[in-house]
């Protein structure tokens, strides 16, 4: 019975002493249980700069008179009486610098319309900016300092189309102007399409910490490379929620090739082609396995895809490779390929798979702008008007019309601006008279009337404008 007991006692001190062997060893030292982004940011940080912006506003004042019921009587409708007086408008950013020579990317929304641009480096030197290229279609801007022929820190540019979902990021900038901050997360989601901040309607998701005055900076994988450029946040109250939105860098590289041949702004290439996304109650009697891609609905037949062979009722599935899930990832796609070059769309066709080649050409500009500024006393006095083609369409983001009227500008102290009109706006008719030309426009607003009704399209609306009496 004894040497039971003793028996058993060994074999419990052999299971305690042993330790288990799937058990980690317990960490020695200090670099053994610190995990620190330091290096990586020591890298980078230096390359992200400081963006600060000033652009003169002209500010309508309102006459006092307004207040009195008697005479808003008589300016209900039309431009009320004021006047403009100048006030400076400032905003903060971020930018990244891509190049040694001083070549930095930002979001063109930091800078867009500003008189004078300041950077500030990393170590506080201060240069101010001249901009390169501006594209609204990507909310992207290049600038320019000059760094005396030396070499600035710069970050390379990763393939985006390699960043995967789960991959830890850093984002870098000036949230609220309190100086260059750092955050950490990992890319949340891909090929975000619905955010709505830009024309070209494609992003990278982060939850690293994005708030106001990231907007251009950087985005940085843990290889040390630029894979996006921050741009947006879904927030309730201008705070961070863990939902940043990011251009994707081979978007970056399509507007530094812009660059590199001299273009001030960026032409996309046009296909000619229209379409909506594939549902779930499409995908089956179109041969499709998922509800993905982008359906073609309409062709211009003059454009690069009626002349390649594409159908209405084909569905693009991919581009040079790349999967295609909807229409801004076909619209993202294409616009990442430079004029002159050729994509190889994948197709399905009745259920068959097939390869179209697509030449890229820039939008035509048929029939001629014919841009004209609208003068008299009429409702939209002030205005820049000029005839739809596929390049103002392209100019102006009207999309799913390539004829009519478009309003290319109507500045905040004119007759137009004062009644609601807005640069993007379709005019459909004057006084129930359809207008599809420039000329017909003028013609129409030279009609004596007491009152103005104008009719046009914003957007997926249409707005009916009265004016006067």
């Amino acid at each position: 019975m004894r040497s039971f007991a003793l028996c058993f006692v060994a074999i419990l001190l052999t299971v305690v002493a042993t330790p288990p062997a799937y058990a980690e060893p317990i960490p020695q030292s200090r670099p053994q249980i610190t995990l620190s982004f330091a290096p990586l940011v020591k890298e980078v940080a230096p390359a992200v700069v400081n963006i600060y912006a000033q652009k003169k506003v002209q500010q309508r004042v309102m006459s006092p008179l307004l207040d009195d019921p008697f005479f808003r009587r008589f300016f209900e409708g039309a431009m009320p009486p004021g006047f403009s007086r100048q006030r400076l408008e400032n905003s903060l950013g971020s930018g990244v610098i891509v190049r040694a020579n001083g070549l930095i990317v930002t979001s063109n929304h930091v800078i867009e319309g500003a008189d004078q641009i300041r950077v500030v480096l990393a170590d506080r030197r201060e240069f101010d900016a001249t901009v390169m290229l501006a594209d609204d279609h990507s909310d992207l801007a290049v600038l320019r300092i000059d760094a005396k022929n030396e070499n600035l820190p710069y970050l390379e540019l990763k393939d985006s189309d390699e960043a995967q979902v789960g991959d830890l990021v850093i984002a870098i900038g000036d949230p609220f102007g309190v100086g260059q901050t750092v955050t950490s997360g990992i890319i949340s989601a891909l090929a975000r399409t619905a955010v709505g901040t830009s024309d070209l309607d494609y992003f990278i998701q982060t939850d690293a910490a994005i708030n106001p005055g990231n907007s251009g900076g950087a985005l940085v994988t843990m290889d040390g490379k630029l894979v996006g450029i921050n741009s947006a946040i879904y927030s309730r109250d201008g705070g961070n929620l863990g939902i940043g939105f990011a251009v994707p860098s081979n978007m970056v590289r399509a507007v530094l090739n812009g660059v590199a041949q001299g273009e001030k702004s960026l032409v996309h290439p046009w296909t000619g082609i229209r379409g909506q996304q594939v549902t779930a109650e499409l995908a089956a009697s179109l041969g499709l396995t998922q509800p993905t891609g982008f359906l073609v609905n309409e062709i211009n037949a003059a454009s690069p895809a009626g002349k390649a062979g594409l159908r209405v009722g084909d569905v693009i599935v991919s581009v040079n490779g790349r999967a295609v899930e909807d229409p801004e990832s076909f619209r993202y796609r294409i616009a990442t390929l430079p004029v002159g070059s050729s994509a190889m769309l994948g197709v399905v066709r009745h259920g068959e798979k097939l390869t179209v080649a697509l030449q890229l050409i820039a939008p035509p500009e048929n029939p001629p702008r014919e841009q004209t500024k609208v003068s008299g006393q009429n409702p939209l006095a002030g205005a820049m008007i000029a005839n739809l083609s596929p390049a103002v369409s392209e100019e102006t983001g009207v999309r799913g019309i390539d004829r009519g009227v478009v309003v290319v500008q109507a500045k905040g102290d004119t007759a137009a601006a004062g009644v609601g009109i807005q640069p993007g706006d379709v005019i459909l008719s004057v006084n129930g008279t359809k207008v599809a030309s420039v000329a017909e426009v003028v013609n129409a607003l030279k009609q004596p009337v007491h009152r103005w009704r104008l009719s046009i399209r914003r957007g997926d609306s249409v707005i009916t404008l009265v004016v006067g009496g």
